[in-house]
């Protein structure tokens, strides 16, 4: 499921409910709860708080320059991890002295202009893939869900159709009726691999271009710094939609996640295909990818209660990651065992039963805490309804949850997992991260990647958030850190 943005964003109940709850936590003044038809909306100084969140303060990920470093950096790198897994073994490479310096970046050019150079084949394949997702989210059933209340939209809420589990079942019939028939066999996507990524990093740089412009053109630009190559990373719009389908939610669900289970299928079967067997290495990647693709999929109308959807731009941030960073990058253990021999990551049979242990035990916190938190904010928003989707994993839903009601007239959970550490949701992510790297062993460091790198994300956006947080509930935060201690870990951090 997409990260989620921190517990700040809950608000709105019914006077039954508020008199009826058991366990509210009052703080502030209760002046800032103002009734309107039954539900509770944002106070005055709610509003003034939210139109200044709403406008450019400060510059994040270092700046102009972070982020161009970023824009340029991130494929360079991506296209150097992918060399060394495909072509070295997983093992870093480098120059072997200063002579060799310039005919080293000469033989990573080699490689990325005879092995990742976009061709129609692969523009094909990815291509169709976003055409038929983005098919499947205009055709298929689904379930309608409002969404959060948005400042700049003057407090309007947004419908959501989330129809992405039966788009995810007709995926998964669709790629298995062409793998089957021969039509399209699932092994041309890792054999592609280069190509494809390179297809990917062109689809979103045109998107995220034409995202600024239009929007700006259209003059529906929000929260803009000035600085063209920072408001460019940033995002200009965001809610951008067409027709019924929220490009947003589209792309951060559809197309990172449901390629990156496609690339473990893809992986999978070379592995058949060369071996005669498919690994409890590989198996394990399979099972971790289908399970995130699947958590979001069934749980889409948590989504629009998320940091993603509520507050973030969609700038090439967040469109490049979707449409290239996460499949690419994710994926750095299902490439390698792809390409090399299973016996250079064979484990013994307790080391599996560890391995696939931590990762059930951590998704379900994962999944049951950012259920919790979305069913939550339903819940104050009086727009929850019960939904089931496969699997409904026991705590989703919080009975008389307790809350902090903080003057600004949100609601800050301190129950279920969420009066242990302020992102449960973080820590469980993240050792699911870690053990997409662990069940290749010490083989190769690549696939630590993704752990290590999304540490950092996590750490940065919790600094995002909190400060934010901070300024937008003044004492009432504080008296939320004092209940809820720990950022991830309780005890420790």
């Amino acid at each position: 499921m997409p990260h989620d943005g921190g517990p700040e964003k809950a608000n709105g109940d019914d006077a039954s409910s508020i008199r009826q709850r058991k366990n509210p936590i009052l703080s502030g003044d209760s002046k800032a709860l103002i009734v309107n038809e039954g539900h509770i909306v944002f106070s005055e100084h709610g509003r003034k708080m939210d139109k200044k969140l709403d406008s450019h303060q400060t510059w994040e990920f270092g700046g102009p320059t972070g982020v161009t470093a970023m824009i340029v950096g991130f494929p360079i790198l991506m296209y150097y991890l992918w060399i060394c897994l495909w072509f070295y073994n997983g093992q870093l490479v480098h120059p072997k002295s200063i002579d060799d310096i310039m005919p080293f970046f000469d033989r990573m050019w080699q490689h990325i202009k005879q092995d990742a150079a976009p061709t129609p084949y692969t523009f094909a394949i990815y291509t169709s893939l976003m055409a038929i997702q983005l098919l499947l989210a205009f055709i298929m059933p689904g379930y309608k869900q409002e969404g959060l209340p948005v400042p700049s939209l003057n407090y309007k809420t947004l419908t959501y159709n989330c129809n992405a589990l039966a788009s995810w079942y007709a995926t998964l019939a669709i790629a298995a009726g062409l793998h089957l028939s021969g039509v399209f066999r699932l092994t041309e996507i890792i054999d592609n691999f280069g190509s494809l990524m390179t297809v990917s990093m062109i689809w979103a740089n045109v998107v995220s271009t034409y995202m600024y412009v239009s929007t700006i053109a259209r003059g529906e630009q929000l929260r803009m710094s000035g600085n063209t190559i920072y408001d460019f990373f940033m995002g200009a719009c965001l809610n951008p939609r067409i027709g019924s389908v929220d490009l947003k939610m589209w792309a951060e669900v559809r197309i990172p996640w449901v390629l990156l289970f496609l690339i473990s299928i893809s992986g999978a079967c070379k592995q058949y295909e060369t071996y005669g067997y498919i690994t409890p290495n590989m198996a394990f990647m399979v099972l971790a990818t289908g399970l995130y693709i699947n958590a979001c999929a069934k749980g889409e109308e948590c989504i629009p209660q998320t940091w993603d959807m509520f507050h973030e731009k969609w700038g090439w941030m967040i469109i490049f990651w979707n449409f290239s960073g996460v499949p690419f990058t994710y994926c750095y253990s299902i490439v390698y065992m792809a390409a090399n021999d299973p016996k250079k990551y064979e484990f013994s049979t307790p080391t599996y039963i560890a391995l696939y242990t931590t990762l059930l035990c951590a998704y379900y916190v994962f999944d049951s805490s950012m259920s919790q938190k979305s069913r939550f904010r339903m819940q104050m928003q009086g727009t929850y309804q019960y939904r089931w989707t496969f699997p409904q994993l026991p705590w989703g839903t919080l009975d008389n949850p307790q809350y902090i009601q903080t003057e600004h007239g949100n609601r800050l959970l301190i129950s279920g997992w969420w009066a242990f550490a302020r992102k449960p949701n973080y820590t469980a992510d993240w050792i699911q991260s870690l053990t997409w790297g662990l069940c290749i062993g010490a083989a190769s460091p690549i696939p630590y990647f993704y752990p290590l790198f999304f540490m950092a994300v996590l750490i940065h956006r919790c600094g995002r958030d909190f400060e934010r947080c901070e300024r937008k509930y003044g004492k009432d935060w504080d008296k939320y850190c004092s209940i809820v201690k720990w950022r991830f870990i309780p005890g420790i951090y």
